[in-house]
């Protein structure tokens, strides 16, 4: 009689952990797998137009003229990507989101930036773009941290290139070689 008390006592204890465990818990462990990774290599450019007429970025805080390297000025921005170099290449997307100039040894920027696609097999899906940019280095590479539609669970990694012979003050053209794993 006692064993069976005992047995009878255990298995209670047991059912009523897993049943705290799997409906009251935090987070629960799913066994869905994910579908098998791909590769994927994207080119194209934005365009950062800083006129008075059409500006695709603005400067939304302002900093103090003491502060070296413009630190602590934040702006806001909504470029075109496109194929090619040229303004008038074929539109793929935008360009948005916000960066800061964040450095006061140089001139660094962190940037939060989400490329909207709009053409082709990418339309609807975005990539999330967010880290640190020293706009005066030649190579600069980003980390790539999300992204959704078809790019959803993207990680990966993008390189910004300045192009300086067509770039202007009032329109500055980078060039973005990203490349994605994600399912």
């Amino acid at each position: 009689m006692a064993s069976a008390l005992n047995y009878l006592l255990i298995t209670l204890i047991i059912s009523i952990s897993f049943t705290t465990i799997t409906h009251g818990a935090f987070s629960e462990q799913s066994y869905i797998t994910l579908p098998s990774q791909k590769l994927t290599h994207l080119h194209f450019y934005y365009h950062d137009i800083r006129n008075d007429n059409n500006p695709t970025v603005v400067q939304i805080v302002d900093t103090p003229k003491n502060v070296p390297n413009g630190f602590g000025s934040i702006f806001a921005m909504d470029d075109v990507m496109t194929e090619g170099p040229e303004l008038t290449s074929k539109q793929v997307g935008r360009a948005q989101g916000l960066f800061a100039l964040a450095s006061l040894q140089d001139l660094g920027m962190t940037m939060l930036t989400n490329f909207a696609f709009t053409e082709g097999i990418y339309a609807g899906s975005t990539i999330s773009m967010l880290g640190r940019n020293p706009i005066s280095e030649e190579n600069r590479e980003m980390p790539i941290v999300g992204g959704t539609g078809v790019f959803r669970f993207a990680r990966g990694f993008a390189i910004a290139n300045s192009v300086m012979p067509i770039s202007t003050p009032q329109h500055f053209v980078v060039e973005y070689n990203i490349t994605l794993s994600h399912p």
